[in-house]
């Protein structure tokens, strides 16, 4: 007879189910897709980031992916940020990134809804809420941990991720606007966040840490 509290000793541990298409962890109950077997643990995510289809005339046309990788069950979920297509000239303006509500864009980047807020908290205490970030060179190339998850019922697969023309004032903007978006603006581009293979990670982190070292 198997003893008493043995789960808990294979508490870390995955259970396979449904013939080894969906994995467990046995301490917190959280699925995870079959993918998270196949790569070790790691689940990767990349979302091909497009001008929305409603961008307003003069407003920059922004192309590149947003990646993304989490260890199961519980690790940091890491995010990197590589676009281009701002201006090259002028006083560059940092740019407003967030995780939206919707993974639809049957209205450009205006149908993906609002932010993420799974906790119905004010901004910018959102899971997706990256913050700013400023262009050098007409690109974007950052690299940061998240507070989002993909894994369970709070995670963002399927989601929207949305660059905005504004800087995002953080909350600090004494309006009602400040609590929910962070009056970022109009938005230039998003896409959806979709499952990938390790490939394209490891490629573009290749080329952000290659382009760290050379500066």
């Amino acid at each position: 007879m198997r003893p008493h509290g043995s789960m808990s000793i294979l508490g870390a541990l995955f259970v396979l189910l449904a013939g080894g298409q969906q994995c467990v962890s046995a301490t917190t109950d959280t699925l995870a897709p079959p993918e998270v077997s196949q790569h070790n643990g790691t689940l990767y995510a990349a979302c091909k980031m497009r001008p929305s289809t409603s961008l307003a005339e003069g407003l920059p046309k922004v192309y590149g992916q947003a990646l993304f990788k989490q260890d199961y069950p519980q690790g940091k979920l890491k995010v990197l940020l590589r676009f281009n297509g701002f201006p090259t000239e002028g006083d560059p303006q940092p740019r407003a990134v967030h995780i939206h509500q919707y993974g639809d864009l049957s209205q450009g980047c205006d149908s993906t809804g609002g932010h993420y807020n799974p906790h119905g908290v004010p901004h910018p205490n959102h899971p997706g809420d990256f913050g700013n970030f400023e262009a050098q060179q007409g690109k974007i190339n950052a690299m940061m941990e998240s507070e989002a998850t993909m894994f369970g019922g709070m995670s963002v697969i399927g989601r929207a991720v949305v660059i905005h023309e504004k800087i995002d004032d953080l909350g600090r903007g004494g309006d009602a606007g400040s609590l929910l978006h962070g009056n970022a603006g109009r938005r230039l581009a998003c896409c959806i966040i979709g499952i990938s293979s390790p490939k394209l990670w490891n490629t573009h982190q290749k080329l952000y840490t290659r382009r760290l070292r050379s500066n």
